[in-house]
């Protein structure tokens, strides 16, 4: 395209690379009829022109200097005569001297995963055609201020690869203006408008000038009116420019029919784009409403996929697993075929196991189960707080906040079709049967376990000489079958903690108080790693793990050249755990035997500490503190009978048997995953031979479905049918886009209602800011906080104090250093407060939002028994 300037009727979607993200929509909300001030765009390529000369390296060039260069060159070169006369021509086509604003517009702007939203500048009520161009000009610099730049590191956007377009549009003389959400940003809560006004310009609402007025309205009803101080407002001056002028700001700014025709132009917008829009909005002095801007709302969490008819209410997977980030298709496909298995158990087999049980969805590339039913009905509200407590516990008070909602009024009914399902699934799970045996014949009921492994082993061997087609039918034979294999260990899971619970009863200590009972737990795959791992750093040579770097390191295991002790202790340490990993439960995240990074740094990170106490040793000293806390409760006891003392002492012996098998089941499952992962890499490079794929990991970007199409030789994408052709080289990459998007989003809630709402923001917080959470291991440490987002390169001091968002297995390597934990998620039953009591180290979790709260290097005290996280005074 020449360089021009186009008017906004001129504009269509498909100019983006030439008018930028903000008059792209200016553009379509022009043509779709929206009250747009009229206006046109100065096109990319008179920045091209301008800023030819400016050399930019997109690999090493960033950061602050950059930007300072850029911008000196942009605001010193020379504007061409073409351009100077295009921006002439254009801006007189609007009338003589008329007021306009001048904005920027980036092709990596308004984008549906990065707004952009003041990156870049504006220039309000500039008059005359000199002050237009310095105004163009000053925002082709202003694409380069060190805001811009770093934001586009943060996002991924290639330097090189922006362009800017700039709008010129006609001023308003706003009477009020200011900003409006089509869904509430702060709850979620989708086709809530959300409006923001204040008496004169929009911009002292924008950029945080000034409190203003607060509406907010749904289905036409205004649900708030809140009023701001309003002090200040920005007003047009004659000439051109603007002027900050106090102002008494007493009252409303908008009447109730401005704040309705807002909402009504929002859901206006919203249809228009069909996503949420984040907009910008004045209304004259003559009263007539404006639409002067329009962007996707980046920031909302996406709304589950296909929800079912009414209010639902849905439970994050991820979270509960300790797994912010997203997760393969592959990995979702394995976890709905995983949820068929166990809908099975209960009797609700879906018809296509392949779709997953009816309660599992998707949303943001995460998990999500439907509680609904459970939130609903009296069995469930019965039971989903308990089972909360132990998992998630600070969404105990969030699901119970949803029980006073009136759209999710318990249903009538009978509770028998819940016991009919409960007692099918004991059935299944041979409940009864298996309970009375952990009760009677612990032995066998340990040894079941083991045999269970071996049985899992045999399901999970493939001949070698498997074709693809039969990879994938064992692949989604075991993947179906994982469920009720694996939680056939759970009986004895729940006899031990049944019975620890009946000790508390009959001794009169409380449960917290007998928490040492759970330390250092026997059979606990978990503890049994991370101490093997201990060890092993104290059986191999030291000095290349003291010198070389990780990279290093990985480099000369892989080739076979570490030392031999080493080299060939690791290889057996990975042969037993090598199928573990950080976000394990993802079938399309590579494992550590695969990628040895982790485990060569946390080797390296032991050998390069001060010996202290190993490891081991505090785990025997933990059993032996459990043994004597079991003799103190049973001493309790005896003073309100004989017959209760002999019931704890047996109670809490088998408790010791059993509960640390709560980690095999997740042990046994990563296992199952491992081996589908494995096999479907010969799938992946089968598919790569084929042209279908580039890589043999790509495997992971599709579904079960759509490999069996690819290996039937056609297009999965193709409903219904299979094509010649089926080259998946460009859906791969589009979703490998999406993970890669989804991998920065830093929130994820917890709960979620199928309105976009998010129930715990709609909670107000604790009054005074404490850190307070779950107490999920006793006892109380003062030490300096190091805040861990990815466990992967972290390296923990001995006695410091982790803080991180959750764990799963490939964190707790950190925890034998770790003088105590804080975790923003889990319960008291969750892995980190778990594997936390076994290593006797004081923790605290579900500690709302620990690792902004918390920095590193501040001191904190841990008080694991009474649930808090002080920060020591600077």
């Amino acid at each position: 395209m020449k360089t021009t300037a186009l008017d906004f009727t001129e504009i269509d979607a498909g100019m983006l690379a030439d008018v930028g993200g903000k008059a792209a929509n200016l553009g379509e909300l022009t043509r779709a009829g929206l009250p747009v001030p009229p206006g046109w765009v100065l096109t990319t390529d008179a920045y091209r022109q301008v800023a030819q000369d400016l050399r930019i390296d997109g690999e090493k060039d960033g950061g602050e200097e950059l930007a300072a260069r850029a911008r000196r060159h942009l605001l010193e070169a020379p504007v061409p005569d073409a351009v100077h006369e295009a921006i002439v021509k254009a801006y007189e086509a609007l009338g003589p001297d008329v007021p306009v604003a001048v904005r920027s517009s980036a092709t990596a702007e308004d984008l549906p995963f990065a707004s952009f939203a003041g990156q870049q500048d504006t220039f309000l009520n500039v008059v005359g055609t000199k002050a237009v161009v310095e105004a163009v000009r000053r925002c082709w610099a202003s694409l380069w201020t060190g805001r811009a730049v770093a934001y586009r590191e943060s996002n991924g956007i290639d330097h090189a690869a922006v362009r800017l377009a700039v709008v010129v549009q006609r001023m308003v003389d706003a009477r009020v203006a200011g900003v409006m959400f089509t869904a509430n940003p702060v709850t979620g809560t989708r086709h809530e408008s959300v409006i923001d006004a204040s008496p004169g310009l929009g911009e002292a609402v924008v950029s945080g000038a000034v409190n203003p007025d607060r509406f907010r309205v749904r289905d036409g009803r205004i649900l708030e009116r809140h009023a701001g101080d309003k002090r200040l407002a920005i007003r047009s001056l004659p000439g051109g420019g603007t002027e900050r002028v106090e102002t008494a700001g007493q009252g409303l700014c908008l009447t109730d029919d401005e704040v309705r025709d807002l909402a009504a132009l929002g859901a206006r917008v919203e249809a228009h784009y069909g996503a949420p829009q984040d907009t910008e909005w004045a209304i004259g002095h003559d009263g007539t409403l404006w639409l002067t801007q329009a962007r996707p709302i980046t920031t909302l969490y996406p709304l589950p996929e296909h929800p079912r008819p009414g209010l639902r209410v849905y439970f994050s997977v991820n979270v509960v697993q300790g797994v912010m980030g997203p997760l393969t298709p592959m990995g979702q496909a394995a976890f709905r075929l995983i949820s068929a298995g166990g809908a099975a158990l209960a009797g609700h087999a879906p018809a296509d196991p392949l779709d997953g049980a009816g309660f599992v969805t998707v949303s943001g590339e995460r998990l999500w189960l439907d509680i609904t039913a459970a939130v609903r009905s009296r069995p469930g509200r019965a039971v989903l707080p308990r089972m909360l407590t132990l998992g998630e516990a600070r969404a105990v008070g969030v699901v119970e906040g949803l029980f006073e909602d009136p759209r999710l009024n318990a249903a009538p009914g009978s509770v028998r079709p819940f016991l009919r399902g409960l007692g099918r699934f004991a059935g299944n799970l041979r409940l009864p049967r298996r309970a009375l045996t952990a009760l009677t014949r612990p032995d066998q009921a340990v040894a079941a376990t083991v045999k269970l492994g071996e049985t899992l082993d045999g399901r999970l061997r493939v001949p070698a000489t498997a074709t693809p087609a039969q990879r994938l039918d064992h692949a989604e034979r075991v993947l179906r079958g994982t469920f009720p294999l694996i939680i056939s260990i759970m009986p004895n899971v729940i006899t031990g903690y049944a019975l620890f619970a009946l000790a508390s009863r009959l001794s009169g200590v409380p449960v917290a108080g007998m928490s040492d009972v759970l330390r250092s737990l026997p059979h606990n795959p978990t503890t049994e790693m991370d101490l093997e791992l201990w060890r092993l750093s104290t059986r191999i040579e030291p000095e290349p793990f003291r010198e070389l770097s990780v990279p290093e390191l990985v480099a000369r295991y892989q080739e076979g050249r570490l030392p031999p002790v080493a080299q060939r202790e690791i290889a057996a340490f990975l042969g037993t755990y090598g199928h573990r990993g950080v976000a394990e439960i993802d079938l399309g995240v590579p494992r550590w035997s695969e990628e040895p990074a982790h485990i060569l740094g946390v080797l390296a990170n032991y050998l390069r500490m001060e010996q202290g106490t190993p490891p081991s040793d505090t785990f025997r000293e933990g059993a032996e503190i459990a043994r004597r806390t079991i003799a103190e409760v049973t001493a309790r006891a005896r003073r309100r009978g004989r017959w209760r003392a002999a019931v704890v002492r047996f109670g809490l012996g088998r408790t010791r048997r059993y509960a640390g098998l709560r980690e095999l089941p997740k042990f046994y499952l990563v296992k199952t995953l491992a081996a589908v992962r494995a096999s479907l890499l010969v799938v992946g490079e089968h598919l790569v031979g084929l042209g279908v794929l580039d890589s043999a990991h790509d495997v992971f970007f599709l579904d079960l479905r759509e490999t069996r199409a690819a290996l039937a030789g056609g297009d999965p994408r193709v409903t219904g049918g299979v094509s010649a052709g089926g080259d998946l080289r460009e859906v791969v990459a589009e979703r490998r886009a999406t993970y890669e998007r989804e991998r920065r989003r830093r929130h994820v809630p917890r709960v979620l209602l199928s309105d976009g709402t998010e129930p715990e923001a709609t909670q107000e917080a604790a009054a005074d800011g404490a850190l307070t959470g779950t107490a999920a291991s006793p006892g109380t440490v003062t030490g300096v906080a190091r805040v861990v987002l990815d466990p992967i390169g972290a390296h923990l001091e001995p006695g410091e104090i982790l803080v991180c968002p959750s764990t799963d297995p490939g964190w707790t390597p950190l925890f034998l250093t770790a003088g105590g934990l804080v975790m923003e998620m889990g319960g008291a039953m969750s892995h980190g407060a778990v594997v936390a009591r076994e290593y006797g180290i004081p923790a605290v979790v579900g500690v709302p939002d620990a690792t902004h709260r918390i920095t590193s290097g501040q001191e904190i005290t841990v008080n694991g028994a009474a649930g808090n996280v002080t920060i020591s005074e600077p």
